[in-house]
């Protein structure tokens, strides 16, 4: 905790003194003073993060009433559980940094229905078989956990405290997506085609999972911004770099083929060498124009509306109060 007193500093001297607690690794709290520019990327960052993992739960979701067994059923209805309560956990957090800029988490909701919040590309694609949902846990989340772990020393202390919970549980999900992978892995040649399938239509997905590698792709800098502010450490490439060292081994183990045929590790450069997604599609499906963007935007619509008495009934209890 900071001991100095902010209301007696200048603008230059607060956001030097900002600076300087971050670079000491102390943790950002809620009612701290911080920068305009800090607060934002965060609400930013944040919302999305949150709103992702609930949209996040809609394809898993479609596979609750279809999956093979009674086990899997269980396991998959637990982790489409676990999705929605990260969602609103984050959604708490985002709520302390934008009480003060006179919006709550209503506004954030009306932001996704909108169109002026996006969740993440990966959720607005199919899952057609049940190949895709273990895809979804083993892969999807297992680039979510490289995310999430770069950030758990996160400068700012609610976002880096919910994350440690986070992790947890994620690391639960994408073993519950393996146990699902070496199953079909191990049967029969229609299931190893199916999970065959399944990788191809997804791996393009999982390249964009990361975003593009420099903000020069986007003309943003928010990539940037949350390394100035130690909000997490590794860069977007560096991240898919891990990625590929981690899983593309595992991958090749399972004897199945990489949908990239000229992908290689390049022993003088020290990193993976692919074929570069097509980012103005990415950008594409990330403003809600992806395959599945509106039919799963139309159920949170729903769900969102038909709830609505619950939250002016508890709004007026509160008042009364």
């Amino acid at each position: 905790m900071s001991t100095v007193d902010f209301s007696k500093l200048t603008e230059a001297e607060k956001l030097e003194q900002f600076m300087e607690r971050i670079e000491n690794g102390e943790k950002i709290e809620a009612d701290d003073w911080m920068p305009d520019e800090y607060r934002m990327v965060l609400v930013k960052l944040i919302s999305m993060h949150g709103i992702s993992e609930i949209m996040g739960a809609l394809p898993e979701k479609e596979w609750v009433p279809k999956a093979p067994s009674l086990r899997k059923k269980l396991g998959i209805m637990a982790k489409v559980q676990d999705e929605m309560g990260h969602g609103q956990l984050l959604l708490r957090v985002v709520e302390d940094l934008i009480e003060p800029l006179g919006k709550n988490r209503e506004d954030i909701m009306e932001d996704l229905l909108n169109g002026d919040l996006k969740f993440h590309n990966v959720f607005h694609m199919e899952a057609p078989t049940w190949a895709d949902a273990g895809i979804i846990a083993w892969l999807v989340d297992g680039a979510a956990i490289m995310t999430q772990t770069n950030m758990l020393q996160a400068s700012y202390g609610p976002y880096a405290r919910a994350l440690q919970r986070i992790c947890a549980e994620e690391v639960f999900h994408a073993q519950h997506g393996e146990s699902i992978i070496m199953a079909l892995a191990e049967g029969s040649e229609q299931q190893r085609e199916m999970l065959q399938e399944a990788l191809d239509r997804w791996w393009t997905s999982l390249l964009m999972f990361f975003g593009p590698a420099s903000s020069e792709t986007t003309g943003s800098s928010k990539q940037d911004t949350t390394i100035k502010y130690k909000i997490r450490t590794k860069t977007n490439e560096q991240l898919r770099q891990d990625f590929f060292t981690k899983y593309v081994p595992r991958v090749l183990a399972l004897g199945f083929k990489l949908p990239d045929e000229t992908m290689y590790f390049d022993e003088e450069q020290g990193k993976w060498i692919y074929q570069q997604p097509d980012w103005a599609e990415f950008k594409k499906i990330i403003s809600n124009k992806g395959p599945k963007s509106q039919s799963r935007l139309q159920l949170r619509r729903m769900a969102f509306e038909n709830s609505r008495w619950v939250r002016e009934a508890l709004g007026k209890t509160s008042n009364a109060i």
